[in-house]
């Protein structure tokens, strides 16, 4: 196991430049100790570190940064810092930095999460009783439920997305997703996805008639949260660089696709499954907590499946062209043709 020394030679962030800042903001003081990668590479960089007795997390963009890497992580910090406070299970904001030249890229500090997340793996205390795992499903609901539920504009989120024809552009836009992979040769195209013109023109023909605008996550699968290791309640909804101001329903819809029922294939594997509550338990759960209309839930639910698919097939379309991994490729090329299945499904039972 490393040393201190070695850990903080190896740290993906200049170490002295961050003391230096935290110095600035009076952000305890010291030496940072018992630095820990929690993730790198490719991904946004994680790192916890301790200093004057308390503890951090240092989250910014990856080392080779994308085109809107200090964007995303400056939107992060802000919608992190807006809901402090709340009844929102999230990771507890510290401070952010919008200087680039600080640490080479924005970023921000944040509370650690004492948790787990369950995609990969539950401690035995969760996988030892289906008790446990259904009360998991109904907490994780429930912080997406008050999520929707906040005041965007008294927490000031106030410009922080575009809700005006938020759901009139969803189906095109995750049309123009799919046809801008036409753009790879080798990309079979729609020849093998289920009729997405039909799912595209259901969806611009049963949209809601309107919407009440609020946070969205954007992004809430399971895999994106945490829960403690002691109990069935969850610690944190993470990962919120598509957060923006929308339709909560879509987050709703976001867990329709992607939650493992009746048969339904997914991404997202939790091992074991039993106890979890049903698709529809789920549904009926967040109505209970939310003064939403959730007459027409099942149009949040073909969205989802269409927009994940949409997502997906660009791994498929890169491995099509060498540039990512064919069995990858191949892998999520069938989950988005049983997304727009169940799409499919949703469409004929409505």
């Amino acid at each position: 196991m490393p040393n201190q020394e070695t850990a903080e030679n190896n740290a993906p962030v200049d170490l002295e430049a961050l003391r230096s800042w935290m110095d600035d903001q009076g952000l305890e003081f010291g030496p940072l100790g018992n630095v820990e990668l929690l993730a790198g590479g490719t991904q946004n960089i994680l790192l916890r570190f301790t200093r004057g007795g308390r503890d951090f997390v240092l989250r910014r963009p990856p080392e080779h940064l994308r085109k809107n890497s200090n964007k995303t992580m400056q939107r992060e910090a802000r919608v992190l810092e807006a809901i402090s406070g709340t009844n929102v299970p999230h990771p507890g904001f510290i401070a952010g930095c919008d200087d680039d030249g600080i640490l080479g890229a924005c970023f921000y500090l944040m509370e650690p999460i004492e948790g787990f997340n369950p995609s990969n793996g539950l401690p035995d205390f969760h996988a030892s009783d289906p008790a446990i795992r259904r009360r998991m499903g109904f907490s994780y609901i429930e912080g997406i439920a008050a999520l929707g539920a906040l005041d965007y504009q008294k927490v000031g989120l106030e410009g922080f997305g575009k809700p005006d024809g938020f759901l009139q552009r969803q189906p095109s836009r995750w049309m123009s997703q799919l046809e801008g992979y036409a753009a790879v040769d080798s990309w079979t195209g729609f020849n093998e996805l289920p009729d997405v013109k039909r799912i595209v023109d259901w969806l611009e023909r049963h949209m809601p008639d309107d919407f009440s605008p609020g946070i969205m996550h954007g992004d809430c699968h399971m895999s994106n949260t945490m829960f403690h290791k002691d109990s069935a309640e969850l610690a944190a909804l993470v990962d919120w660089e598509l957060a923006t101001i929308g339709d909560p329903l879509i987050d709703l819809g976001w867990v329709i696709a992607t939650w493992p029922d009746k048969d339904q294939q997914t991404v997202f594997v939790i091992q074991p499954w039993e106890g979890f509550p049903t698709l529809d338990e789920l549904i009926a759960h967040y109505g209970e907590r939310s003064s939403r209309n959730m007459d027409t839930i099942a149009w949040y639910g073909v969205l989802g499946c269409f927009k994940l698919g949409a997502i997906l097939e660009g791994t498929h379309a890169r491995a099509s062209a060498g540039k990512a991994p064919k069995e990858t490729g191949d892998f999520l090329h069938a989950m988005t043709i049983a997304l727009f299945k169940q799409a499919h499904r949703l469409v004929a039972e409505n």
